[in-house]
């Protein structure tokens, strides 16, 4: 959580080193590629705060620019998820006087635009010509206010998040709801999902996290195939949070253990990961790291395609150019279960298919 909470006690729960900085930045060739920067990840618990987050995390070596690329909206199945999304927030905050704090390329909020809600978005990076969407960061000086915020898969990155969540609520003159979204730690322990830690995402958060962040929440659930957490609360109620003796991190012992099965990749097999983004990006690092490297990585999402993943260098190919190259024994490395369906109509149902 930086340097507000470096004198805090902390509990380390897992350690791996040399983690590229983004997952989602692509490179234009394979040697770029494996010589991007990289990080080291120190994942612990405060033990005054019951928050857990990545202590070695710097935030210096992050700068994003045109080359990130973590637009997920080109998956039909992950579409439906933003239309559940937009039910919430319409739901429990409704259509009027709506903020997006960090709209990325402003898919979500054109979405909730043409389901009729006064949305504005908030993004430095934005590089769309919307002109709903502010190029900068929301602060008190510019005199907006809105009856909610939505805050979508932006906590994770913030090195303080409870000292961001302040600064908004400072910014929305210390009151309105929030809509908050992040992944879900409890399933990432659950399904020991070495795959799901990024250097990027500095914050891990359970929904108890958040219950003892805010005195008044509205809603709260799991979506996403309960891959990711969210939230509808009181900005006005949000207080330091303090760890609870009786609700600590259960951080599972075996966590790597299906990466050290190396059993489970044959020699004779060739192997293909579909899905160039976050855990395509990790999966495929950590398993060249115990000798088991992939053949190939596609992706349906153009900017990804002819660029090279950080790390391996492996290059990624769009399911037209990659299916020809692939024998029928081929086994796809399917990298969210969500998608599995999916997969399988684009490539004919015509390989061996696992997810990860």
């Amino acid at each position: 959580m930086g340097t507000a909470m470096s004198t805090s006690p902390t509990k380390q729960l897992y350690k791996i080193q040399q983690l590229p900085v983004f997952q989602n930045r692509m490179y234009d060739t394979a040697t770029e590629a494996r010589l991007c920067p990289k990080g080291d990840m120190m994942l612990v618990e405060n033990l005054e705060t019951g928050l857990v987050y990545n202590e070695a995390f710097a935030p210096h070596l992050l700068e994003y620019d045109k080359h990130y690329q973590n637009e997920q909206a080109v998956s039909p199945f992950f579409r439906k998820h933003l239309d559940s999304v937009a039910e919430i927030v319409e739901r429990a905050i409704g259509k009027e006087s709506i903020i997006e704090i960090g709209c990325g390329k402003g898919f979500f909020l054109e979405m909730l635009a043409a389901r009729g809600f006064d949305v504005t978005g908030f993004d430095p990076a934005y590089e769309g010509s919307d002109t709903r969407v502010i190029k900068q960061y929301f602060t008190p000086e510019l005199g907006i206010q809105a009856k909610g915020l939505v805050l979508r898969h932006v906590l994770e990155h913030i090195q303080n998040p409870v000292a961001f969540l302040s600064r908004l609520r400072q910014a929305n003159g210390g009151c309105g709801k929030i809509y908050i979204e992040v992944p879900c730690f409890d399933w990432i322990c659950a399904h020991r999902a070495w795959f799901d830690i990024f250097y990027e995402h500095v914050n891990y958060f359970r929904l108890s996290d958040f219950h003892r962040m805010f005195g008044v929440i509205h809603e709260c659930g799991h979506l996403f195939g309960d891959q990711y957490l969210y939230v509808v609360a009181e900005l006005s109620s949000l207080r330091v949070p303090r760890l609870d003796p009786n609700d600590r991190v259960n951080f599972p012992e075996d966590f790597l253990q299906s990466l050290e099965d190396k059993g489970k990749n044959s020699n004779d097999r060739q192997y293909a990961i579909w899905g160039g983004s976050s855990k395509g990006v990790i999966f495929a690092l950590f398993k060249e790291r115990v000798g088991q490297s992939v053949n190939m990585v596609i992706d349906i999402n153009p900017a990804k395609q002819g660029k090279y993943l950080p790390a391996t260098g492996l290059r990624v190919y769009s399911p037209e150019k990659a299916l020809p190259l692939l024998s029928k024994n081929t086994t796809i490395l399917i990298m969210n279960a969500n998608y599995m369906e999916e997969i399988k109509k684009m490539s004919f149902n015509a390989y061996v298919y696992r997810t990860i």
